[in-house]
């Protein structure tokens, strides 16, 4: 096992790998940026090292800065976390070079993997099921038409790196195909780095669901069943839960199964999600691997019983899972809602400052993951994520009640949160009676 881990990472990420890491024995070692030097975090953390200015592309982003502060503290290892440098190979590969263990897949596998093109091919290889489109990145828009003609419009442009909806583009006519696939090349080349498109089928009615996986350094993969991320925004969670309701047994049962043997032959170490879209008739189709741990990992967590960080630290360091698949059982309902420093009637306009009131709600199977606590002063430069709100209860029905209650409970102030419409979503007899789609959520909001 690890002696000293540095995250490289700041907020209720870094809290719930300082936690994890603390239970293994492994003292900690957190960055942090100029905008930073009060986070909470810092005082559980054994260590600390400042790395720059606030914006994250002078202090979280640079990779020189992280590993100097590694050798300086002499850190055998450095977890990522989630975003940031969490799915960059080059830095994975770096720490290699310095020897430094990265809390993570092999710079190939999440090569192989993060990259969806390349993804694409070897789910192919190995039967997990993906959407018709061109097989390789776009070279030819011809040949890109040819193939959106033969599947069928509407298609999507996507990128092939990275995602957060940024590279995508939805054609209805071919007539549109050319321009969509310039213009999502070029966001993609400058958000990524890289302006490889490519086309696939477009579902205009969809779930999304999702297979947490494992594997480790010996061979081992196994899956943690599924969880629906249908409610969202601009592609961006609201609400995540698990399992997946409403989902025909024997295909949940296959989808997962699929999952893993993609992490398998992929020799992947570490956590990873296998993105699916679920179409009207229950049937899936593979979006994309997400090559690092899930903001959402926690209701998984809740209805497996497995510490999904801790097993990514474990695998890291060289153990065997040690876990069976026949071992991995499900038990009740978890949901969390992702609760935003964000003003719902104000175009969810991110609200930086001072956090006077923050008082987190409690009881039983009610789990709060922030970093934030009265006093807090949220900086303008990171996502706006106060914390997430995750509750787990023998079944669906009772899970949306307990996370009703525990967002009543819930004081955050004086800004406003998303809080509220958490509160309203849950309501909606789309998501009570799961007649959600990926857009479901727009479509209220323009309602309104």
């Amino acid at each position: 096992m690890f002696e000293r881990i540095l995250i490289a990472n700041r907020g209720e990420i870094a809290l719930r790998i300082i936690r994890a890491a603390r239970e293994l024995g492994c003292e900690t070692v957190c960055v942090y940026s100029e905008a930073d030097k009060d986070g909470p975090w810092l005082e559980a953390a054994d260590h600390a090292v400042c790395i720059g200015p606030g914006p994250a592309k002078d202090s979280y982003l640079r990779i020189d800065r992280i590993i100097a502060a590694a050798e300086v503290s002499k850190a055998d290892a450095i977890h990522p976390g989630y975003g940031f440098l969490a799915e960059r190979a080059d830095f994975a590969e770096v720490c290699r070079d310095c020897e430094i263990s990265f809390i993570g897949p092999s710079p190939e596998a999440m090569g192989l993997l993060g990259d969806k093109i390349s993804a694409k091919k070897l789910a192919r290889e190995v039967g997990t099921p993906i959407f018709p489109g061109t097989e390789d990145a776009v070279e030819d828009v011809d040949e890109a038409v040819a193939v959106a003609q033969e599947i069928g419009f509407p298609v999507i442009v996507k990128a092939a790196a990275g995602g957060g909806g940024r590279g995508m583009r939805i054609v209805r006519e071919a007539s549109e195909l050319r321009g969509a696939i310039e213009s999502a090349s070029s966001e993609a080349l400058a958000a990524f780095g890289s302006g490889a498109v490519y086309v696939e089928k477009f579902l205009e009615k969809a779930r999304h669901v999702e297979v947490q996986c494992l594997g480790d350094s010996h061979g081992n993969a196994i899956h943690l069943f599924d969880r629906d991320c249908s409610s969202q925004r601009r592609h961006q969670k609201l609400i995540e839960e698990a399992p997946a309701p409403a989902v025909d047994p024997v295909k949940r049962l296959e989808t997962a199964e699929a999952a893993a043997r993609l992490l398998r032959e992929a020799g992947y170490c570490g956590a990873a999600t296998v993105e699916f879209l679920m179409d009207a008739n229950g049937d899936y189709s593979m979006l994309e691997v997400n090559t690092r741990v899930q903001v959402e990992h926690c209701v998984t967590e809740m209805i497996t019983g497995i510490d999904i960080v801790q097993a990514s630290i474990r695998v890291a360091a060289g153990e065997p899972l040690g876990i069976d698949q026949s071992e991995v059982k499900l038990n009740g309902h978890s949901i969390e809602c992702r609760i935003n420093a964000e003003d719902p009637d104000r175009d969810f306009m991110p609200q930086a400052g001072e956090v006077k009131t923050f008082v987190a709600p409690g009881g039983l199977g009610v789990r709060m993951d922030s970093h934030v606590r009265s006093g807090y002063r949220i900086p303008p430069f990171y996502d706006s994520m106060i914390g997430k709100l995750i509750v787990h209860a023998p079944s669906r029905d009772e899970a949306i009640t307990r996370m009703r209650g525990a967002l009543s409970d819930l004081r955050i102030g004086p800004g406003k949160s998303t809080a509220p419409l958490h509160s309203k979503l849950l309501d909606r007899s789309e998501f009570r009676n799961v007649e959600m789609d990926i857009h479901w959520v727009e479509r209220m909001l323009k309602e309104d």
